[in-house]
């Protein structure tokens, strides 16, 4: 816990700690990564901010009452690079606003530097930190690993991407790509943000489940260019189901050759410490509140069906943040991860 009055100077630096700060604090993944990094044993934060800079993180989440007290602050770009590093838990646009005046080491959760440059623009709005996205590695902690270890700068994945990819990147080599890709993505209502809208309402939500901006949501492209495909042959499907965290994709494709589907997930997943293979089909029960993605394959002639389950705040969002900021600060990537399932 830090008391106020325990509070070091910004920027003053301990030898066993690492500084760090949070930018966008107000939402579920700023709130997930205050409780990540309150028990990280490398991590001191000491940054908390907003837009408004207004209060103290017991008063944005009450949930912190009595476990953390930092004062929050008016976003800065000056203060953050005191710091070691920075995560932006920030909206797309916003987050290269911040990120562009930024020296430190940052970690973006946004989708501002995940894309290359044309599919950004065509998916979201023009650039206004094109030169910097080079300087960013994609944080898909299994299949990036090795870039991240020699870079200053992460794009954490999209949720529904970190699904799809870790159940697809395996098989590539087995996948016949004349067929569609399909995908079928079930996600908790946290997904869709803190901000209340006509979709997460209650009466919306609760008993209920359906489809979004189908075939046409944003991640797709995401997806797309991460498997090195056309946009036009991944079919995304992403749903709200009434559950508050967790995520499943179900995934669809056609094989080339016949193959043993545990066998290709093994040799490709068998030695990762996140990842687990499952003999019966997953259940985002056993991975919410927990770092984990849990797979299963299974086959029908030549259609082969995969289904991975994460938690969406955690694995989607601020685990695999803290993971990616763990291995650029040349930490054992697996500390302060979460490892216990919220069951029941």
């Amino acid at each position: 816990m830090k008391h106020k009055e325990e509070k070091k100077v910004l920027g003053q630096r301990d030898d066993k700690k690492i500084t760090v700060g949070i930018i966008g604090a107000s939402g579920y993944t700023g709130l997930e990564l205050i409780k990540l990094l309150d028990t990280h044993p490398r991590f001191s934060l000491e940054y908390v901010a907003t837009s408004s800079g207004e209060g103290s993180v017991e008063s944005l989440h009450p949930a912190l009452k009595g476990v953390n007290s930092v004062d929050v602050s008016k976003a800065d770009a000056a203060e953050a690079n005191r710091l070691d590093l920075v995560f932006l838990a920030l909206p797309h646009k916003t987050a290269f606003g911040f990120a562009k005046d930024l020296t430190t080491k940052v970690v973006d959760l946004s989708a501002d530097y995940r894309l290359k440059l044309e599919a950004y623009e065509k998916h979201y709005c023009p650039h206004g930190d094109k030169g910097n996205l080079q300087n960013y590695t994609y944080g898909l902690i299994e299949h990036y690993r090795e870039g991240l270890r020699n870079t200053r700068n992460v794009a954490v994945p999209g949720c529904y991407p970190t699904a799809a990819l870790l159940a697809l990147l395996p098989f590539m080599d087995h996948i016949d790509f004349d067929a569609p890709v399909i995908i079928d993505a079930k996600s908790g209502v946290s997904g869709a943000g803190k901000k209340c809208s006509e979709k997460t309402h209650f009466v919306k939500a609760n008993d209920n489940m359906f489809a979004y901006n189908p075939l046409k949501h944003r991640h797709s492209c995401e997806i797309a260019e991460k498997l090195s495909l056309a946009e036009e042959t991944v079919n995304f499907v992403p749903q709200i189901i009434p559950a508050t965290r967790g995520m499943i994709a179900n995934c669809y494709v056609q094989l080339k050759h016949d193959i043993d589907p545990a066998q290709v997930l093994g040799e490709r997943y068998g030695q990762e410490p996140f990842i687990r293979l499952r003999e019966t089909p997953v259940e985002i029960k056993n991975v919410a509140g927990t770092h984990y993605c849990d797979l299963y394959a299974a086959k029908n002639g030549k259609t082969l069906f995969i289904a991975s389950a994460i938690d969406n705040l955690l694995r989607g969002a601020s685990s695999q943040a803290l993971a990616a900021a763990n291995i650029i600060c040349g930490l054992e990537e697996m500390t302060g991860l979460p490892r216990i399932a919220y069951v029941p």
